[in-house]
């Protein structure tokens, strides 16, 4: 008896201690996801706008001087590489004592383009602050135009003070804010090109000699412990409150990657992780290829000999999909062109065939595979009722004749 009411004890206790066990259930593709120490990343394919991976993406961060980026595309949209520009008085002695320069002078003239090498590659504040003074006319003038740009964008979670990213309250944005801010900007050539330099030289000037610069951003440097071959650009940021930034840009096997990186002790570090587990995760794939027969129809008004008719695909449709991808997930959707008949010429366009892949369409025309000739059916009986007709209209005639002529 004592037995029997011990047994009973000990299976409430059990029960009570299995119900009261936190199960944790993770993602299949987030098992093996890198320890990354940042405080907030995304990144995001450029072509497709997807998500691939993020944490805390749309928490408003300090950006440091990641917020170079903009200031670079506004320049390059109201200014000719080649215009000069001299350095003032208040551009130069605006920026506080600690903050990164090139050690520009006051009088000291430039192109735009050795200025924009010195904004992106070194990080040169006193070049920000050149650069804004002569497309704004002011720095002040200037960082309105980096907030109208913002807005034009539809970010709503980016404000700036300054352009360069001196520390302040009312100065921030977001880990997505800042990768669609990197996606605008390399619409831009000259842009990546800069952006995607490991150093520069910067001839001499009214004011000084010749001078050489390294980039900041190690993954782009060859001489780097941390440098990734992929990437294409990026841009670095550090203060005391920011931490660690960087945005960047990656290629490989036709898949350019957009990655933003806030609030992390290892800016290098994280982002060539995440760029590593998204590349060997996801991939372009040809999902349909040029001429690939898609569907059949039997076309109305046909010849005996041409009235099948294959529909292909009029181009290749490549899709960003994860590196496990099997054919047999998608179901293709076709879409034809009401009151398809004949006569077709090969090639032409008769529907529409789209594939959804999380969320994202791929689509192209599918067209006619050969010549569809028009039955000669509709001509015999076409004939045939002209001919009797004839015969008809003749014999009313021969009747009014006898009728006449007795």
């Amino acid at each position: 008896m004592k037995l029997k009411k011990l047994i009973i004890v000990l299976f409430f206790i059990t029960i009570f201690f299995l119900s009261n066990i936190n199960y944790v259930y993770a993602d299949e593709n987030q098992l093996d996801f890198p320890s990354v120490n940042a405080k907030s990343y995304i990144i995001l394919d450029n072509k497709t706008n997807k998500i691939l991976y993020s944490k805390n993406e749309n928490e408003k961060m300090y950006p440091a001087s990641t917020t170079k980026i903009l200031t670079a595309i506004i320049v390059l949209e109201n200014c000719n590489l080649e215009d000069k520009v001299t350095a003032t008085y208040d551009a130069i002695m605006g920026i506080p004592e600690g903050y990164s320069s090139a050690n520009i002078q006051i009088g000291e003239e430039f192109s735009v383009e050795q200025l924009l090498e010195l904004l992106l590659i070194p990080s040169a504040n006193d070049a920000a602050n050149v650069l804004a003074e002569h497309v704004g006319g002011s720095v002040n003038s200037f960082v309105s135009m980096m907030n109208t740009k913002i807005n034009e964008l539809n970010l709503n979670n980016t404000h700036f003070t300054n352009a360069y990213g001196l520390h302040d309250e009312n100065h921030y944005t977001t880990a997505y804010d800042l990768a669609k801010i990197m996606q605008y900007c390399l619409k831009n050539d000259t842009f990546r090109k800069i952006a995607g330099q490991a150093s520069c030289a910067i001839p001499a000037t009214n004011k000084s000699g010749t001078r050489s610069y390294s980039s900041t951003d190690d993954l782009i440097n060859p001489n780097s412990k941390n440098y990734y071959k992929n990437l294409t650009a990026g841009k670095t940021g550090t203060t005391t409150q920011a931490k660690q930034c960087l945005v960047s840009s990656a290629y490989l096997d036709n898949l350019e990657l957009i990655c933003a990186v806030l609030g992390s002790e290892s800016r290098a570090s994280d982002t060539r992780k995440i760029y590593d587990y998204a590349y060997s995760n996801y991939c372009i794939k040809n999902i349909v290829n040029e001429k690939d027969v898609l569907t059949n129809i039997e076309v109305k008004w046909a010849t005996q000999d041409t009235k099948n008719l294959d529909l292909l695909a009029n181009t290749d449709v490549s899709a960003l999909v994860k590196t496990s991808y099997s054919e047999n997930e998608i179901e293709p959707e076709i879409n034809l062109n009401e009151k398809i008949s004949a006569p077709i010429e090969e090639g032409t366009v008769l529907g529409k065939v789209t594939y959804n892949i999380d969320g994202i369409e791929y689509s192209t025309n599918l067209i006619a595979s050969h010549n569809v000739e028009k039955t000669k059916i509709f001509n015999y009986i076409l004939y045939f009722i002209i001919g009797v007709a004839v015969l008809i209209i003749a014999k009313r005639v021969g009747d009014k004749w006898q009728v006449l002529f007795g």
